[in-house]
């Protein structure tokens, strides 16, 4: 019970939701407004993180340095990803993303030299050796902390949900211009839009772009929040988490990104504390498989009573 009272224990909670609001949004602006299924989103998310790593540890790059080569990775990553979009659509699409991203992980796992292979960041300074690459971040976190005379997650708390925000504000800019315009255009009838002079690759080569900084952007939240990072933590489900979040806030609803994944992180942090009856008769690992069933559960009652998400519309258009 004390564990539920402690705002340190939600303030984490906080943080993590902010960095999957990130990532979430970079797959809202996708799959929400383009209609481009992208299963392999978590590579944006790795690229961003391991070439900042990478760079700050093996060549000693300042961290802002780092921070902006490795967005510019993810970035590139996603124009490499957007490639086959001119020749494939829908399924083939997601099955090529899909690939591409588990090429990358398992390069990352299969290349000690370069990444620090199965045991991840804290190998990459060599045997012996624990790589740090956060000094720099922690630092800045440090002076926030004493700006707020409050403890260090919640200072994390803070400089997470303040970027969340503003990528937020500005997707909703970018969504509501002309630009976003041509994107909805495109996934309701390419041809159509392409029948009015839009060129569909173009746009769907940007949206893919776009999504992939933002990934990148919550790679790097995530290396500095959890301090070392490995092939493990960019599996397949990880980006199923963000598919999971842009439902239930709603597809095409930005806003509904943040609620998505305060609601996710809610009840994943939530059923941790199912020590009751019938719960208190598992042992602890029984009960964490518990955990993702009833998880399952709310899901598959989301989508037969509300399919449309926490505040999307029913009537939303048909997504290509």
């Amino acid at each position: 019970m004390s564990e539920i009272l402690n705002g340190e224990f939600w303030a984490f909670i906080g943080v993590t939701a902010g960095i999957y609001t990130v990532f979430g949004l970079g797959l809202q602006i996708q799959l929400g407004f383009a209609g481009l299924l992208n299963f392999g989103h978590v590579v944006f998310m790795a690229v961003g993180a391991y070439t900042m790593a990478i760079l700050v540890v093996k060549e000693d790059v300042p961290l802002w340095a780092a921070c902006i080569c490795g967005l510019v990775a993810a970035a590139v990553c996603g124009a490499i990803m957007g490639l086959p979009a001119r020749r494939l659509r829908a399924d083939y699409f997601a099955i090529a993303t899909f690939a591409f991203a588990e090429i990358v992980r398992y390069v990352a796992l299969n290349e000690p030299s370069l990444t620090g292979g199965s045991q991840g960041t804290i190998a990459l300074a060599g045997p012996a050796t624990a790589a740090e690459y956060n000094g720099g971040w922690t630092t800045f976190v440090d002076t926030v902390k004493g700006w707020l005379h409050s403890s260090s997650t919640i200072a994390m708390l803070v400089i997470v949900w303040v970027i969340a925000i503003a990528l937020i504000l500005v997707c909703q800019v970018l969504v509501h211009s002309p630009w976003g315009r041509v994107l909805r255009a495109i996934r309701e009838d390419e041809d159509a839009a392409g029948a009015l002079g839009k060129n569909g690759y173009a746009y769907k080569l940007q949206v893919i772009v776009a999504g992939g900084f933002l990934a990148g952007v919550a790679g790097l939240l995530y290396a500095f929040q959890y301090g070392f990072f490995g092939p493990s933590d960019f599996d397949p489900l990880t980006t199923l988490i963000a598919y999971l979040i842009v439902i239930l806030g709603g597809n095409a609803r930005n806003w509904g990104v943040p609620v998505g994944a305060l609601v996710f992180g809610g009840i994943y942090a939530a059923t941790r504390f199912l020590d009751f009856a019938p719960f208190s008769y598992l042992a602890s690992d029984e009960r964490a498989y518990a955990r993702l069933i009833i998880i399952g559960l709310f899901l598959i009652a989301l989508m037969a009573f509300r399919p449309q998400g926490i505040f999307g519309r029913r009537f939303l258009t048909r997504q290509v």
